[in-house]
């Protein structure tokens, strides 16, 4: 695909300074941009901007200081993300069902399904129009994937869940596993029956190898535009609130409720039956062990106010010389005592 700096400019809002003909042929990173290419940055990478090679730049409205062909917009970041979209048009399959899929009795197809070969779709599903099924994905019986959704190869959605509308479901994702739930008695563990289903609401994406656990009764819920990063846990029974972030290898332990716009960075970890506030960012590797309020920025284990952790982890870097100068004072004053 071709298109000149104007044109791209005339797509994204933006604004032109240098040679507006100029042709770009492919979105690069700024590592790897060449002739032909348009590349963006945003700080604190303004530096590694000007040392790019790309044919155009796309940066942040009122940046100073740039030679070149350079399209100024709001934010480079939501543009470079809508071209994507142009520059790389999504895979496309032929409508329809597959001969080879496996269509199981009373399902109800939407129209404009694609059904991929070696899909299987249990009983009495639900799949509404123009959702796609990849090749081994399972949908379990009684359950309803909504319009426009798209779930991956090997994804499954175990029976009695329900997935929204323009969804995405990565490979290897298990909606509806069973919840983490036993009794035990004179050392013997005995499985407490998981009964409930799981919701996810419309807009949601659920990365590659991310659990969902079902409800034991009533159901685990994913609010409305929450995005999953990839190897993810959440637990049974919790609730996620709309639009929340929840990045790599975080584990979301069972029955915790989280209000809306909440961004869990990697690795985080929370206790059970907790409420946690809307509003809130918790950085890498927080743990969670308490009712936490809205509007909060997190850190550190067990998680305290970021700007206090940072403290924390400036002072814990000076121990060692903490220690030198305890001893030389522990010396001095055994010294002194020796004088008295």
């Amino acid at each position: 695909m071709e298109k000149t700096v104007n044109e791209i400019a005339e797509l994204i809002g933006g604004a032109v300074s240098g040679d507006g003909t100029r042709v770009i042929r492919r979105l690069a990173a700024l590592d790897e941009a060449g002739a032909g290419s348009l590349a963006f940055a945003v700080p604190p990478h303004m530096e590694e901007a000007r040392a790019a090679k790309a044919e155009a730049l796309l940066l942040p409205t009122g940046t100073e200081g740039f030679d070149g062909t350079v399209i100024f917009v709001e934010d480079p970041k939501a543009a470079f993300a809508k071209l994507l979209t142009i520059y790389t048009p999504p895979t496309e399959h032929a409508v329809g069902v597959s001969d080879e899929a496996y269509i199981g009795a009373d399902v109800r197809l939407g129209a404009g399904v694609t059904i991929l070969p070696f899909a299987y779709i249990d009983d009495h599903a639900v799949i509404g129009a123009g959702v796609t099924v990849y090749p081994h994905a399972y949908i379990g019986q009684y359950s309803e994937i909504g319009d426009h959704t798209v779930i991956y190869p090997s994804a499954t959605v175990r029976e009695h869940c329900r997935v929204g509308a323009r969804c995405t479901i990565h490979s290897c994702a298990v909606i509806g596993a069973d919840g983490f739930g036993f009794t035990t008695e004179a050392g013997v563990h005995t499985k407490v029956p998981q009964v409930g289903g799981v919701v996810i609401e419309d807009d949601v994406e659920i990365g590659a190898h991310v659990g969902i656990d079902r409800a034991t009764l009533g159901a685990t819920v994913i609010g409305k535009g929450t995005k999953i990063d990839n190897l993810v846990h959440i637990g049974h029974n919790c609730n996620i609130g709309a639009n929340c972030l929840i990045v790599a290898q975080t584990g979301i332990s069972g029955s915790t409720k989280v209000g809306h716009n909440v961004t869990f960075g990697g690795q985080v970890g929370t206790v059970g039956h907790i409420n946690i506030g809307a509003n809130s960012v918790y950085a890498a590797r927080s743990g969670i062990i308490g009712d936490m309020p809205e509007g909060v920025f997190c850190a550190g284990f067990p998680v305290q106010p970021h700007a206090e952790w940072l403290r924390v982890q400036a002072a814990i870097r000076r121990l060692p010389e903490m220690v030198k100068k305890i001893k030389a004072l522990e010396k001095e004053i055994e010294g002194l005592r020796g004088k008295d």
